[in-house]
């Protein structure tokens, strides 16, 4: 027969486990999500980001992005994508990007 103490004990294991298993995915999606930014960027920004085409601020060029952040803030760029401008589609041809998605890809974009 088993003790409260035991039955206890066991489920504590149990939920410690799950926690710990739970923690591990986490990390290993926020790694896996990391690597997908440039993927999404290829998929979503590089066709006017790469060339520069209808005045896209080119990928890599540190100093424009570093102005533009400087201008109007991480959070106004991540709206300002979102909404779209007269050159580029609400959303910039990703559909499924979050905000934070979205602050990692012009971060990507700034290197």
């Amino acid at each position: 027969m088993f003790s409260i103490t035991t039955i206890f004990s066991q489920t504590y294991r149990i939920l410690i486990g799950s926690g710990a298993a739970l923690l591990l995915s986490s990390v290993m999606m926020t790694s896996a999500n990391a690597a997908d930014i440039a993927t999404t960027y290829n998929n979503s920004c590089a066709a006017c980001h790469d060339s520069g085409a209808l005045n896209a601020i080119k990928k890599g060029d540190s100093a424009k992005w570093q102005q533009l952040m400087k201008q109007k803030s991480m959070p106004a760029l991540i709206n300002s994508v979102k909404s779209g401008m007269t050159q580029m589609p609400a959303g910039g041809l990703c559909s499924s990007c979050s905000d934070e998605d979205y602050r990692k890809l012009i971060e990507y974009m700034s290197k």
